[in-house]
């Protein structure tokens, strides 16, 4: 069973602090059961936070026998967002983030908790990401730190930095397909009722405000292109399908997703790939067929651009961590 350690001190948003209990703390059905266990620590002075209540925001108080000893044994530390991204975060806080990296533990900060894991400096030299709202704020108190304000979140592994508010589903999802596989995640995003993968990221509402809602839904679209991945597909095919032209389908896709349709369909193509690396043992070849991308070499290309190894690599890596995961 994977342990999961959510670190929490007074004043921290709610929305934080309920996505991760929701996606790691709930058992579901077509689930691996067990799933994680979640710990909710209290960080206190002196690091004696534990079995006293945490207020946090408005009338919220968390309250948990755990503190900061089950936060430096778990496997991955989630640290939701600062309660002052104008102050310093707590000192026994940013302590224990470090002894837990140097034991090995996965960091992950969710919205402008990345203010409270630059302050340990494992972000130094690396590129992160926050809500873009803090972003020049970020930038000037950490200079040291390489900040995307447009992404939705930064995984180098060891350390994990997700950008604002909803983001924090999606960083949670990415954990679970880092754990589990695509196809738990996949079922896990359906039971949300949330996307598997946004496209796109933060870029999106930086300098425009939401697009208003309208009756012309894109989704019949991307679920009609999505079981056709094995196809050809084009922007004109989309945008006859969508009984639009390829500049206004264009359009809308953006104001939609944040990215345009080749790449949005490039991105479910690659997610198909992952799937079908993970579940069994068709070749290379028949993969790149079966998702659309054509030739074993092409797959490759693109799937090594995307995911950062060779779909080979990553059925190897995925095999290692499932041997080490609890059965589904």
């Amino acid at each position: 069973m994977r342990s999961i350690a959510l670190a929490v001190v007074p004043g921290m948003p709610i929305f934080d602090l309920a996505v991760p209990c929701h996606v790691f703390g709930t058992d579901r059905p077509g689930l691996p059961d067990p799933w994680y266990e979640l710990r909710v620590c209290a960080i206190g002075p002196g690091g004696e936070g534990a079995g006293d209540p945490v207020a946090a925001r408005s009338w919220f108080a968390a309250h948990t026998p755990y503190g900061t000893e089950e936060l430096l044994t778990a496997d991955t530390v989630i640290v939701p967002a600062s309660a002052d991204v104008r102050g310093d975060p707590p000192p026994e806080l940013v302590d224990a983030l470090r002894e837990a990296h140097r034991r090995g533990a996965r960091i992950v900060s969710l919205c402008s908790g990345a203010f409270t894991l630059a302050a340990t400096g494992l972000l130094d030299g690396r590129t992160a990401a926050t809500h873009w709202m803090y972003a020049a704020l970020f930038a000037e108190r950490y200079p040291a730190v390489r900040l995307d304000p447009s992404v939705l979140y930064v995984d180098h592994g060891d350390v994990l930095t997700g950008a604002g508010s909803t983001a924090c589903v999606d960083v949670c999802l990415h954990l679970v397909r880092e754990d589990y596989g695509t196809e738990v995640a996949n079922t896990l995003a359906r039971q949300l009722v949330a996307p598997a993968h946004r496209p796109g990221g933060q870029a999106q509402y930086i300098e425009a405000p939401l697009p208003e809602r309208t009756d012309d839904s894109l989704a019949p679209l991307l679920h009609w292109a999505a079981e056709r991945l094995h196809e050809p597909l084009t922007v004109a095919d989309l945008a006859r399908r969508a009984h639009t032209s390829p500049r206004t389908l264009a359009r809308r896709f953006h104001a939609a997703t944040g990215t345009t349709p080749l790449r949005w369909l490039q991105g479910q193509r690659i997610g198909r790939a992952r799937e079908l690396l993970e579940g069994g043992d068709l070749p290379v070849d028949r993969i790149a067929e079966l998702c659309g991308l054509g030739t074993a070499a092409n797959l490759r290309r693109h799937f090594t651009r995307a995911v950062g190894v060779p779909p080979h690599d990553y059925r190897r890596a995925f095999r290692a961590r499932a041997s080490r995961a609890p059965a589904a």
